[in-house]
Formats: structure tokens, C-alpha cells, sequence
């Protein structure tokens, strides 16, 4: 059961081994096996909310701002309005929400039509059309020509003899060559006779669900006999059926179950370094937020402790509320206040930037391969930043520095090498395109678009010479190349990797041409005769065993297996008596490779027939067994693959692609050292390094580490070791340490005097990636200009790349094109996919994809040092800005008792970064740069700071936040000493809070504006539109928002009424707020809202209201008389008078009031600002002393706002002082 997207269903347990009987479905459902329906969505109508909203909140930012928010509907602590949080809050949740919600119906959609495609499937005897959806395990589906796989299936039957089917796997690996599949022969027999499929009742053993593609292992049970199954008698779903007319399958697993499904699973989540800086980071700015917030807590119990308690009198504490628990409150406030110091849009802001500097990566025509018609793409949105500080490239040879399109180019065959042409001197000659080439009309079938040049080859094969012939036979018999002929004699070869194809149309050309194929026979045309070879069993080919072998009868009944391998396996594996042809053969080899040509050796072995008969017999045994099947197979190869016959060895070519050397060459300008990881032979290697720059004659030495046991690897290691770093062996430690976290310690770059080069095999690897050699193994090879690893299998690449990234503090890039560099692309920090001739699975893996080697260098020197720059520059002044916004209120503390009173208003804290910030620094992000794409090519160096986090780093946050602090200081301390004590012309006190709030705002905005510009190195068009927008903005909302036709509307919400036409000389709507105090640790003393509302209820009507404080109780004094207790609605003052209501007139002028005075209230600070506003006709004052009295009042002042102070006296209450001040002009004057 489903609720919410939460399974509460019981868990089935695991599925050990899969068993099912086709045409019985009651028998296949008790065992629950998934239906073929397919859910890839993830929310629904119900379930999205709570559950989206669980998930955004699982990130620490989202869930940090709604715990601020909780803590902002807290009366007691409340020092921002909600809406401050809200907003921008309820801004990123709603965009990540519609990217989801977006992104899923699109899943829906595709999740429908997938599962309600249509399928004919066998019911009840009779074919039935079914959706997708309905299909179970063990039915028995009918598919046809170009027809989408249902789901896993066993195939039963097909159209094609023998029971054969062409596959396209596009869908499931990228690979768009056809593979065949074979039915099995009993299955078969049934074809398309709907009777006997209706009656077939096979029972099916095998593996349970899983992901590995390539590989299969089952067993089928009918009429009492017992028939392997492996991965060639399988249809995968997502495959698709080619050139068959139908087939019959048996529905193995369904949906969910399908390896296709199983395969989509989410991939390892990758990091750039600057994302874990940022964690760092951010932990750091919660921690020095905790410490603001403390000292300020502690600095307003000590105001309350010294302070606090004498204006009790004017400002009654609310019950329970003592000094300390003031603090407790106090820091909870402080905590809202200061939150931007990790504002939530700064995570939105750095995915829009990583979003668009991705398109840019797409959009590049420069990264465009015309032949191909395929475009770079970033695959990923997450890393563009870390490909500009690339420190280590691990590179593929075949396919990835060359091009991977091989020509048969050598050979050598019993000892003797063809290939090469020589004059009449005897003399070699160079070829080139005017050489003469070999004629091939003797040949009817050969492929014209092949050249050879060496005419005594074609001479030995019509001198019929045995060894040539077998060599070439081998070449037509031992491969798994599918044979096209649509139009008779004009063969297509659909090969899996370029070197069988090379191979077999050499043999095609040299007389023996391969023709076609079934799974129990290989047919080939010898000189013009075709022979039919019973094919008995295929050794495959694999990564660790590094060869492929066939056995097959000739027509003669000669029983014969043929190998093709990597030399140093093949030659493991020779007969003794191949001891000279083996030893001539190796100076062949190593010629061939000296010149950079791929090289495979061929051996064949004939064979006994009693002996391969029971070989055979095992061979049946182990491939039907469900446990170790491979294992086992492994040994039966090892045993009959062993006293082999050398016939000798082919030379491929495989060229460079363009701009290859010169891309290498810019790359080590930059600092960026490279690893080739290839699986040829040493010398191959070391000439591709040769012709790529990467190894050159006039290093001091290249090392090659070739040894065969762990001492001797050791010993060669340090020898080089030795020879860089001469006097140094004694200090080196080359042991793994680990630090206090358990990590092991990081290995730092060692300078070495001259430029080496290292090349090691795979046997010297395998010890030297041990943990007692690894150590010394990485720092011998750091020390090295250029590292090539050659004869490595998939898994050491990932391990080599691995142990980078363990010992150093450096950004790793792998790339590669074919399947065996997937595990490297995978383990690197990013990984590149070249879309070449071995398929898509490198793209499929890889983060980003492009069609050459010699793009790497824009992807790295341009896109990745400007991503890297521009993000940097974002964080560095993102941090600025909102620190420098913060702090200003950490000042403004010290001024204001410590009672959580913010600087700014609340619109603008709430607009600041959402508005006023946010386009300016998405422009920067996105457009700037400091030099063109040019001359970045021109000097590569500038790519250096990148590797060394210079432009962004713990040490530039700091001085960022130190100019953060520096600048808060300025735009706190220069607007008060402005506006202290200040009036204007007409006497009017300019100093009071929201004017000051006013000017330090702008003096923000206009501050943060002008860094932006001077960090800005390309000014575009958009950029001058977003900085001087964002101004503009800016004081149209000032203007707009604290204009009085704004209150009129939204009375409650915009208290800053006037302020603006004050600041600018003009007449304003009153504002009685008080300015600031004189000692330091003093509040404003005196801050009345007073807002006059003669727009509302008529002239000169009133009404108060006292600034509210978090832990005392106000009342709103409204013109009808009636109190009511009012909540805090803003950033309020903690020291403020308590209004007493006396007679006040609800309409008109005039009426009376009283009001406390606070005993240091400065001079004037009534007549100027409260008077006029109230227009009251008598108007109580009660000081404490005659000397408070004195001090507040000035006669003359009092005359100038028409009152006469018409009586002093004592008061009775409390001992205090009272004024009568009396109106004598009229209030409507």
C-alpha cells in the first residue's frame, strides 16, 4: 500500500533465484513477481505538497529559514515582521516546487505512454493485443520488425533460420552496431505454430533482478531435459527488433525488475571543491552568528541590569520578564535580525549561474564536430566551476587521443614481417599516397576502400602458402563481426570494436572473405571457394582474459581452435616448441609498436576429438550451472587455451586526431599534468606519447617500471625516486599516514629540477597499487612531467584515479570513449565522454560529452577558468553585500539598549537581496570576464590560480568579511555623526530614526552598486541594464513605498510615512520619531508613532501609537476611547513613554492628553516633533524633576509651536513635576 509516496507494504525478501513456468500465470503470481508497469514518477495529487516540501526542507538552508520563520511568530522574541522570511522563503520553495512539479508531469506523461503501448501476447491459445502494462511474467509475447522490447525476455522463436534475431541496444548502451541473439534449439523448432506455443510448458531457473547488462545465467527445464541460457538467448527491454519479421519471447522479468529498470538507479551525487568550502563556510557563519547573537545578549542584560530598571516608571515590564530571561529573549531576536548573514537566495542565485554557464557550454559552435553532427554537452549543471581548476587529466588512448578508425597496416606471419615496401636496392622506401597499392581485382568480394602496399603478402597467398593461409583463416573465423549482404557481393560488417572490423576486412581483401554467420556455423569464401566451418563453442573475450578464441570443424572434419590476443597473453600460453618463431615474432612486435600501431597475436591449436569430447561435456555442465558459471567457464578456457601454435601477429593502425599534440602542449603550459591509462602494449604507448608531445627526447629520463614482483617494483621505483630527488631518500616517507579524522594526510607538490617522464605496465601496477607501495608509487609519479600507464585493466584505471584523489588536495578529470574507461569516469571528480566509434557508454557515464580530444582544451582553458571566476566573484562580493548589510545592524545594537531594533525597514530587509541585489550580480556572474576566449589560449598560465584556489578560498572569505566590516563601520557611523544633533533650516530636528534608517539604506545600496562596478571586468549591455535597473528600482520603490498615498492603502503596513519628502526637503506628513541618544548605551528615548490621519477620519483627527517593547504591554489609543492591546507589528523601541488617555475628541481639534517624559530625554525633543503633531488643545506633561523639566522644555521653543506653558505644579502621584500646556492658535491654522 501506497500513502503519501511512502511504502507501508511489507518489504518482499530478496529474491535469491527466479523461478517461473511459461503459460501459467496462476503458478507465476503466487511467487508476486512485479507486473510490467513502470513508475518513474514521484508524487501524485495528493502526496506532492507534503511530500515536495519534505524534501526542500531536508536541505539545511530551507530548513535553517523556516526554523527563523517559527521563531519570527513568537510575540516575546518577534524583532522582523513574518513577511521579512516569508517571501523570499515562499519564493524559492514555490520556483524549486514548479521545476518538480514540472519535471514529473513529464514523468507521468512518459510513464503512460510507455505502459500503454500495445503488445500481442499469447492467452488462452489465441493472440490477444495488450497494453504493456498487463504483462506478466511467464507470458509469452509475440513482437515484430522495429518493435520495441516488451520486457526481458527468453527468446522462444523468430523468422530468420536458425532461429536468429537482430537486436539494436541503442537504448540500453548507445551502441548502434546490430548483435544477433539465438533462440535454443528446442524452443525453436516451435516457430510461429500458435497450437504447440500455446502447449510449450518450459520451466525457467535463474538469476534473480539485477543490473549487469552483459551478462546472463539460467537454465530452461522442458520434457525432461535440462538447456543452458545465457546473456545471447536474452532480449533486454529497451532493446529493439531489427530486420526479423517477428519472434516469440517468454517474459522473464517484468517493469521494475527489467535490467533496463534495474539500471536506473540514482548515479553517485557529484561535489565541486567550492561546494565543500561552502559547507565549511557555512558552519563558520553559523558559528560567529551564535557569537554576535551572544554578545548582544549579554550586552542587553547588562544594559537592563544598569539601566533597564529606571524607566520601569514610564515602561512596566510584563510579569516574569527579569534581566535574564530579557537576555534569553534578546538573543532569540538577534538570531532573526542577523540571519542574512546565510541568505536563502544565495543558493538559488549559484544554480542559476551553474544553469547558465552550462548553456553556454551547449551553445558553443567552436566545440562543434560538423563531420559527426554532435555538440559538446554538459551532461551535468553542478561542476562547471571545478573544470577551472583541473589539476590532473587521466586520459584513454585508443579512441580518446586517437581516432579509433583502424586500417590493417602489418603483419608478421611465420617470422617473416610484411608491410613494408622496398625499392630495387633493397632499400625501405617511405609510403605515401603515391605509392603503389596492391590490386584486388583478383578478388571479386574485396572492399575497394582498403589499401595495402606490400605485394609480396598477395604473392605468398597465391604461392599458396600454408601458414599465410591459416593466419588469414584465422582472421575470417575468430571474431563476432554480423554480415550484411543486401545486394549480392557488396558485404556491410557490423562489428563491435573497430579492431575485429579492421581485421576481418583484411582477410576479406587477401582472399578470405567472411560471408555470413549462424550460431552453430561461420561461412567464408577461400580464393574464390566457400567453406562452411561448424562453429562448436566461442571462447569469449573479456577485459581479464585479453583474448577470443573459436573451435571450430572444418568441412574436412578437422577439429581446430583459433586464438587472437594480447601478446603476453597469448604467448603464457604457447607451446614450447614456439620458442624461436616466439622470439622473432617479438622483434616484429616491438617494431610495430616503436611506430605506434596496436598489435594482437595469433596462435591455433588442433585438436583430439575424444578429448574435446569431453571437454565438451564439462563445457555443457559448467554453462548450465546457476552458481559460479563464469568461474567455472574460466577454467575449462584456461585448460584447452594452452600448448597454442604461433602463427604470428597483425599491426593496426590507429591515427591521431587533430590537434591533438597541441592541445597537450597548452594543457601542461597550465600547470595541468597527464596520465594516459591505455590497455596496448608499452611500446604503442610510449610512441603515442611521443607523437602527442607528452614524452620528449630532451627530458632527463623516462623511467619504465616493468618488473614481475612486488621487490623488484619497489626497487625500480625508488631508483627514480632517487634519481629526482637525489639526497632525499633518507628523509622520504612513504608510508601512509592519517589524521586526527582518520583521512589519510595530504601529499603536497615536491619540486624536482628537470622534467621527467614515467611508464609503467600492468603486471609492475598491480603491485604498485598495494598499501604498502602506494605511497611511493604516487609521489615518484608526481614528480614526473608525464605518467603512462599501459596494459591496465578498467579496474586499475578507477584505482589509479582513486589513489589521486586520495593523497592529493587536487581536482581530477578522467576521459574517455569506450565502456572499458567507464569505471575511470565514474571515480574521477569529472568525467568526460569522447562520442566516438566504441558506443555511448563512456557519454552515458560522463558529466559532460563532446566529439575530440582537442575540445578539452576550451572546455578547461575558457569555459571552466571563466566559470571558476565568475563563481568566485559571486561569492566573494555575494558575501560582502550581505554582511556589510548585517553588520550594520550589529553597530546600530550598541545605540539602541540591545532591545533588537533593526537599522533598516522592514520592505527593505525584505527586498534587499530579492530585488535591489539580486540582477546586478547575476549579471556579473554571468557575463563577466577578464580576458577574452583568445587570450586565454595565448596564456594558458592565467588557468594556474584556479588549481590553487586563489580567487576563492578561506583566506579570501575572511577578507571578505573583513571589508565587510570596514564598510559597515563607514555606512553606520558616517550617516549618525551626519544627522547627531542636526535641524534643519526651518529648526526642525532632522535626526530622528526612520530618517537615519532612510539614509543608511541608501548609502547601502549605492555602496554595494559601485563594488559591483569596480569588481566588474566586462561591462555588457544587460549588465548596464541590471546595475543602474536595479538603482532606479530602487528609489522608485523608496518613493513609491513611503509616499503618503501608499498609507492611505495599507495604513498598517508602511510606518516610514513622509520620510522620504522629508529627507528630500519637502513638506511631510509628521514623523515623530526621536533621534538618537548621547551615551552609547542608550536607546532613542522617545519614539511615537504619530500618524496624522486627517485623509482618513477628518482634519487633525489623531491617533497614537507607543512604540511597542517584546516584553511590555501597550495600548493602542484610538480616537473612540476604547483601549485595545496591540501586538508587536514591527522593529520597536525597548524605552519608550506610557500614554494615559485623558479626554481626547474623536473628530476635529483639540481635547487633552498627558504623557510621561523619560528623566534624560534630550532638549527640544517635544516641541519639535511631538507638538504639531498632536493638536491637542491642553496637554499634560509629567517629568520627574524640576531639573528633567528644565532640560526638556524650552519656553521659547514651546511658543514657537503655538502652546503658552500656562502652569507648573508639583505632582501628588509619585512626586514628579507637571506642565500644563495650553493651545493658543488654532489647530486648523
Amino acid at each position: 500500500m501506497s500513502f503519501f509516496g511512502l511504502n507501508y507494504a511489507k518489504k518482499k525478501e530478496n529474491e535469491l533465484e527466479r523461478r517461473l513456468r511459461a503459460n501459467d500465470r496462476e503458478y507465476n503470481l503466487s511467487f508476486k513477481y512485479a507486473t510490467n508497469a513502470i513508475k518513474t514518477s514521484k508524487y501524485n495529487t495528493f502526496n506532492f505538497l507534503p511530500l515536495n516540501l519534505f524534501e526542500q526542507f531536508q536541505r539545511i538552508a530551507n530548513a535553517y529559514f523556516l526554523i527563523l520563520l517559527i521563531l519570527q511568530v513568537i510575540p516575546a522574541i518577534s524583532s522582523l515582521s513574518w513577511f521579512t522570511t516569508v517571501v523570499p522563503l515562499v519564493l524559492v520553495l514555490s520556483v524549486t516546487a514548479v521545476k518538480d512539479a514540472t519535471d514529473d508531469i513529464n514523468r507521468h506523461r512518459s510513464d503512460n505512454q510507455v505502459n500503454n503501448r500495445k503488445v500481442t501476447v499469447l492467452i488462452d491459445g489465441e493472440l490477444r493485443s495488450e497494453k504493456w502494462m498487463n504483462v506478466h511474467v511467464g507470458d509469452i509475447i509475440k513482437l515484430g520488425n522495429n518493435q520495441f522490447v516488451t520486457a526481458d525476455l527468453l527468446l522462444l522463436s523468430s523468422s530468420e533460420p536458425l532461429n536468429i534475431v537482430y537486436i539494436e541496444t541503442a537504448e540500453l548502451d548507445g551502441e548502434t552496431n546490430l548483435k544477433v541473439k539465438q533462440a535454443v534449439t528446442v524452443t525453436g523448432d516451435m516457430g510461429d505454430n500458435i497450437h504447440n506455443l500455446a502447449l510449450f510448458s518450459g520451466e525457467v531457473s535463474c538469476e534473480p533482478p539485477n543490473s549487469r547488462l552483459d551478462r546472463f545465467t539460467g537454465t530452461l527445464t522442458y520434457a525432461g531435459q535440462k538447456y543452458s541460457l545465457d546473456n545471447d538467448k536474452i532480449l533486454l527491454r529497451g532493446c529493439t527488433l531489427r530486420n526479423t519479421e517477428w519472434c516469440f519471447g517468454l517474459v522473464l522479468f517484468g517493469g521494475p525488475e527489467t535490467k533496463l529498470m534495474q539500471n536506473c538507479g540514482k548515479t553517485t551525487f557529484k561535489r565541486t571543491s567550492i561546494d565543500r568550502l561552502m559547507n565549511v563556510l557555512v558552519l563558520c557563519i553559523f558559528g560567529f552568528l551564535a557569537f554576535m547573537c551572544t554578545i548582544l545578549a549579554i550586552g542587553n542584560r547588562i544594559w537592563e541590569q544598569l539601566w533597564g530598571s529606571e524607566f520601569t516608571a514610564f515602561l512596566p515590564r510584563q510579569g516574569g520578564v527579569d534581566t535574564p530571561f530579557s537576555g534569553f529573549l534578546t538573543f532569540w531576536s538577534y538570531v532573526i535580525i542577523l540571519n542574512t548573514v546565510v541568505p536563502i537566495s544565495l543558493y538559488i542565485s549559484v544554480e542559476v549561474i551553474r544553469l547558465g554557464n552550462s548553456f553556454y557550454i551547449d551553445w558553443d559552435r567552436k566545440m562543434y564536430h560538423a563531420s559527426s553532427d554532435t555538440p559538446a554537452k554538459a551532461r551535468t549543471t553542478t561542476l562547471n566551476e571545478e573544470l577551472g581548476q583541473i589539476k590532473y587529466i587521466f586520459s584513454d588512448k585508443t579512441g580518446t587521443l586517437t581516432q579509433n578508425i583502424m586500417t590493417f597496416n602489418k603483419c608478421s606471419i611465420n617470422g617473416k614481417s610484411y608491410g613494408e615496401v622496398f625499392g630495387y636496392t633493397g632499400q625501405r622506401q617511405e609510403i605515401n599516397e603515391h605509392t603503389e597499392t596492391v590490386d584486388w581485382s583478383f578478388n571479386p568480394l574485396a572492399d575497394h576502400h582498403f589499401f595495402f602496399h606490400d605485394h609480396s603478402l598477395v604473392e605468398a597467398l597465391k604461392l599458396e602458402s600454408p601458414e599465410v593461409q591459416s593466419f588469414f583463416r584465422l582472421l575470417a573465423l575468430c571474431h563476432t563481426v554480423m554480415a550484411e549482404e543486401k545486394i549480392e557481393g557488396e558485404l556491410l560488417y557490423q562489428a563491435q570494436s573497430p579492431d575485429e572490423g579492421a581485421l576481418v576486412t583484411a582477410a576479406r581483401n587477401f582472399g578470405f572473405v567472411f560471408r555470413s554467420r549462424t550460431p552453430e556455423s561461420v561461412t567464408i569464401v577461400e580464393m574464390g571457394e566457400q567453406h562452411s566451418y561448424e562453429l562448436l563453442a566461442i571462447l569469449d573475450f573479456n577485459n581479464v582474459r585479453k583474448r577470443m578464441s573459436v573451435i571450430v570443424r572444418s568441412p574436412e572434419g578437422k577439429l581446430c581452435l583459433y586464438c587472437k590476443g594480447a601478446d603476453t597473453m597469448v604467448y603464457e600460453r604457447l607451446d614450447q616448441s614456439c620458442t624461436k618463431l616466439m622470439d622473432v615474432t617479438t622483434e616484429h612486435l616491438n617494431e610495430f609498436a616503436g611506430e605506434g600501431l596496436r598489435t594482437l597475436a595469433l596462435a591455433y591449436k588442433d585438436l583430439d576429438e575424444e578429448y574435446f569430447s569431453s571437454w565438451k561435456q564439462r563445457h555443457h555442465e559448467a554453462s548450465t550451472a546457476l552458481e559460479d558459471r563464469e568461474d567455472k567457464l574460466d577454467l575449462l578456457y584456461e585448460e584447452i587455451e594452452k600448448d597454442l601454435m604461433l602463427l604470428g601477429a597483425t599491426a593496426i593502425e590507429d591515427k591521431l586526431q587533430d590537434g591533438v599534440p597541441q592541445t597537450i602542449e597548452q594543457l601542461a603550459k597550465a600547470d595541468i599534468k597527464i596520465w594516459v591509462l591505455t590497455g596496448d602494449k608499452q611500446e604503442t604507448a610510449e610512441n603515442i606519447g611521443y607523437s602527442c608531445n607528452m614524452l620528449r627526447e630532451e627530458m632527463n629520463d623516462i623511467f619504465v617500471v616493468s618488473a614481475n614482483n612486488s621487490d623488484d617494483v619497489r626497487q625500480e621505483l625508488r631508483n627514480a625516486w632517487s634519481t629526482m630527488k637525489p639526497g632525499a631518500e633518507e628523509e622520504a616517507n612513504f608510508m601512509p599516514e592519517r589524521t586526527l579524522g582518520n583521512k589519510p594526510k595530504v601529499v603536497r607538490d615536491e619540486e624536482v629540477n628537470g622534467e621527467y617522464g614515467l611508464v609503467i605496465n600492468g603486471h609492475s601496477l598491480a603491485y604498485a597499487l598495494e598499501r604498502s607501495m602506494e605511497l611511493l608509487f604516487l609521489r615518484t609519479a608526481c614528480l614526473c612531467k608525464t605518467v603512462i600507464c599501459c596494459r591496465v585493466t578498467p579496474l586499475q584505471k578507477a584505482q589509479v584515479v582513486e589513489l589521486v584523489k586520495k593523497y592529493k588536495q587536487a581536482v581530477t578529470l578522467a576521459i574517455g570513449d569506450g565502456a572499458n574507461d567507464v569505471s575511470m569516469i565514474k571515480a574521477a571528480h569529472i568525467g568526460v565522454g569522447i562520442s566516438g566509434q566504441e558506443g555511448m557508454q563512456a557519454v552515458l557515464s560522463s558529466d559532460y560529452s563532446f566529439a575530440q580530444f582537442r575540445f578539452l582544451e576550451r572546455l578547461l582553458l575558457v569555459h571552466g577558468r571563466w566559470s571558476y571566476l565568475r563563481m568566485c566573484k559571486f561569492l566573494r562580493y555575494f558575501f560582502y553585500k550581505n554582511f556589510t548589510f548585517t553588520f550594520v545592524h550589529f553597530w546600530y545594537a550598541f545605540f539602541c539598549g540591545f532591545s533588537a531594533q533593526t537599522v533598516y525597514d522592514e520592505w527593505f530587509i525584505t527586498l534587499y537581496n530579492l530585488v535591489y541585489t539580486a540582477l546586478p550580480v547575476l549579471g556579473m556572474s554571468l557575463f563577466d570576464q577578464d580576458v577574452n576566449d583568445m587570450w586565454s589560449f595565448q596564456h594558458p598560465q592565467l588557468y594556474v590560480p584556479g588549481q590553487l584556489n586563489q580567487y576563492f578560498s578561506k583566506t579570501a572569505f575572511f577578507k571578505c568579511a573583513l571589508h565587510s566590516v570596514y564598510s559597515s563601520v563607514v555606512l553606520f557611523f558616517i550617516p549618525y555623526a551626519a544627522m547627531y544633533d542636526t535641524v534643519r533650516d526651518d529648526g526642525r530636528d532632522i535626526a530622528d530614526y526612520q530618517s537615519f534608517a532612510l539614509l543608511a539604506q541608501t548609502c547601502l545600496v549605492i555602496t554595494v552598486c559601485i563594488q559591483l562596478c569596480l569588481d566588474m571586468s566586462y561591462w555588457t549591455v544587460v549588465n548596464h541594464f541590471f546595475v543602474w535597473g536595479s538603482l532606479a528600482m530602487y528609489f522608485t520603490v523608496t518613493f513609491t513605498m513611503y509616499s503618503n498615498g501608499t498609507y492611505l492603502i495599507f495604513p498598517a503596513s508602511f510606518p516610514f510615512i513622509g520620510d522620504v519628502q522629508g529627507e528630500t526637503g519637502q513638506g511631510r506628513a509628521p514623523s515623530p520619531s526621536q533621534p538618537c541618544p548621547d551615551s552609547p548605551h542608550q536607546h532613542p528615548p522617545f519614539r511615537l508613532r504619530l500618524l496624522a490621519c486627517g485623509g482618513l477620519r477628518g482634519p487633525g483627527d489623531v491617533q497614537l501609537f507607543p512604540a511597542q517593547s517584546r516584553h511590555h504591554t501597550h495600548h493602542h489609543l484610538h480616537p473612540s476611547g476604547t483601549h485595545h492591546g496591540v501586538q508587536p507589528h514591527g522593529p520597536l523601541s525597548r524605552i519608550q513613554p506610557h500614554w494615559e488617555r485623558s479626554e481626547l475628541q474623536t473628530t476635529g481639534c483639540g481635547g487633552d492628553i498627558t504623557a510621561n517624559v523619560p528623566h534624560d530625554a534630550r532638549p527640544r525633543l517635544l516641541m519639535y516633533r511631538t507638538l504639531p503633531a498632536l493638536k491637542s488643545d491642553n496637554i499634560h506633561i509629567l517629568a520627574t524633576s524640576e531639573t528633567h523639566l528644565d532640560n526638556t522644555f524650552d519656553d521659547a521653543a514651546v511658543a514657537i509651536q503655538g502652546y503658552n506653558i500656562y502652569r507648573r505644579d508639583r505632582n501628588a502621584n509619585g512626586g514628579g513635576v507637571a506642565v500644563y500646556i495650553q493651545r493658543h492658535i488654532p489647530c486648523n491654522a
